[in-house]
């Protein structure tokens, strides 16, 4: 009789809760079984497995097969890795005592790792409850109130630019003063024409009549 180390679904509809059991391969999966000996639930964060660890090493030692995700949890509660030990103690590289301490601190240090991520899930729980009912949202709105510190920089800026637009103003007025001036000055300049300087060429022809009226005294 070929024997499987398989998950027998429990639970309501879309909340499941399997159950790990030693079944004959030949029966339905959620049929009889020869023996219980964990339970995975995966609505949890992280997912909560219990698992007999002596338990299934011996199915799994008297050659029961588990399923591709029976082997994944056996693997991350230890039990392939308890099997590798005895594995070695068999072939004399090590013995008993050495593999149990390894096993045995393989075991609390994974537990350790655990529990630090469930504690991480209940803070991000307690926040998020927090967030919901206000506490939180009232501290959020303490830490934006603006100080006055920086209420009076912003009046200073204000005043310094507007300082420096006055000063820009003043400055546009002053060149524009400047140029009327020098546009004044120049205009004397362009008054003078050659016209005034060539007058003496027509106060030249009175001679030309002196020079008629003497000729015929000759």
């Amino acid at each position: 009789m070929a024997v499987k180390i398989r998950l027998q679904r429990h639970g309501r509809k879309q909340a499941p809760l399997y159950h790990i059991v030693i079944a004959d391969a030949r029966a339905p999966r959620d049929g009889s079984f020869i023996e219980r000996i964990g339970t995975y639930n995966p609505m949890t964060r992280p997912a909560t497995i219990e698992v007999d660890r002596m338990k299934a090493f011996e199915w799994l030692k008297n050659g029961a097969q588990p399923t591709d995700t029976v082997r994944a949890i056996l693997r991350f509660k230890g039990v392939m890795y308890y099997k590798h030990l005895q594995r070695g103690v068999a072939k004399g590289a090590m013995t008993a005592e050495d593999a149990e301490m390894k096993f045995r601190a393989w075991v609390d240090e994974k537990e350790a790792k655990i529990m630090a991520r469930v504690k991480a899930t209940q803070d991000e729980r307690k926040a998020r409850a927090e967030e919901i009912s206000g506490k939180a949202k009232a501290v959020k709105q303490k830490k934006e109130d603006t100080p006055v510190e920086d209420e009076l920089v912003n009046v200073d800026l204000a005043a310094q630019a507007a300082a420096e637009t006055e000063g820009e103003a003043e400055a546009t007025a002053e060149a524009s003063a400047t140029e009327e001036a020098s546009a004044t000055e120049e205009a004397p300049a362009a008054e003078e024409t050659p016209a005034a300087e060539e007058a003496p060429a027509a106060e030249e022809a009175p001679a030309e009549e002196e020079k008629k009226e003497t000729a015929p005294e000759e």
